[in-house]
């Protein structure tokens, strides 16, 4: 194979170092665990880790079983690895993936068996190859979907799953400049069929985002980027507060005068915290359960009970109680 442009590794370093610093506050790169899956995106990501870091890469394909070419793609991306002098375990699910949602079911299964595999080999991060493409496809996605500003932040360039970092150093990189860095270098790769079909989300979006040239995907990546930045100091705020005035759900919770979008996270979490505390027999409460009405309420000063628990308006400040168990007749 041909080796890759220096500057192309340079700047793989670069962003690969912002990343530790964003995560470690340190900018010095450790172990990395790279997850390889065939495509051109994360061949790409395999070549420039290699090339940046020999010696401190391990690499894992996820064969799903969904396909029978996936066995193929699989030992196709371990021949690759061996090329490179990079160690290459593929994982596979015990139990086949079945029921609905099968895209959302498959995702789960593969990071649930990276991050298992990652912390078993000690990486510092686990990497993997979402780029600018997926992250504007993912932003209008969200949009679409009326998300607010957590899920508008899109692909996370770092953050935990479980106990494993994950890493997205290749967030500003686009997919053709990807596939041609893979192509100029000589090295296999496979397009999945999936990637092209119109029953998924994804290929309807990034369809249409193709059709609309005034769309920059970089642009689109980019605001995602900012926005995250946002969430995080939106989130870090949200903590201080908690920290400061939540002292349990029958103490004064002074929080009316805030923004609305700290009152709404402020509003869930003290919604949690006093069901957890009396959660047989309560209705269904999630992060996603739709709260705009009881924020509507208690800012015209009005109580109200949302998933069995009672919000009361006092000058202090809310009060929180579990609402009593309706009489049946």
């Amino acid at each position: 194979m041909a080796p890759l442009p220096a500057a192309a590794v340079a700047r793989f370093i670069d962003d690969l170092r912002r990343g530790f610093a964003r995560a470690h506050d340190v900018a010095t790169i450790g172990r990395v665990g790279v997850a390889v899956s065939g495509g051109p995106d994360s061949v790409a990501l395999l070549l420039l880790a290699a090339a940046a870091l020999p010696g401190e890469v391990v690499a894992a394909t996820v064969d799903h079983r969904l396909r029978l070419a996936g066995a193929d793609e699989a030992a196709m991306v371990a021949g690759l690895c061996e090329r490179l002098g990079v160690p290459h375990a593929t994982l596979a699910p015990a139990t086949p993936i079945t029921g609905s949602s099968l895209q959302r079911r498959a995702r789960e299964a593969r990071y649930a068996l990276l991050t298992d595999w990652a912390a078993r080999h000690r990486v510092d991060a686990l990497l993997t190859a979402h780029h600018a493409d997926d992250q504007a496809e993912t932003l209008l996605m969200r949009l679409n979907r009326a998300s607010g500003l957590a899920g508008l932040s899109a692909i996370r360039a770092a953050r935990r799953e479980g106990g494993t970092l994950l890493l997205r150093p290749l967030l500003a990189w686009r997919r053709a400049e990807l596939r041609a860095l893979v192509e100029a270098a000589g090295a296999p790769f496979v397009d999945d069929p999936s990637n092209a079909d119109p029953r998924h989300d994804r290929t309807r979006v990034r369809t249409a985002l193709a059709a609309m040239p005034a769309l920059d995907p970089a642009a689109l990546a980019a605001s995602a980027g900012f926005l995250a930045e946002a969430e995080e100091a939106i989130a870090r705020l949200t903590e201080r507060l908690w920290s400061e005035l939540w002292r349990g759900p029958d103490r004064p919770f002074a929080v009316a005068g805030e923004p609305r979008e700290l009152r709404r996270r402020l509003l869930r979490r003290a919604l949690h915290a006093t069901r957890a505390q009396h959660a047989i027999g309560l209705p269904a409460f999630t992060d996603s359960s739709n709260i705009e009405p009881l924020l509507d309420a208690l800012a015209a000063r009005r109580g109200a009970t949302h998933a069995g628990v009672k919000v009361e308006v006092h000058e202090e400040g809310w009060i929180f109680r579990v609402a009593p168990p309706r009489r049946s007749l």
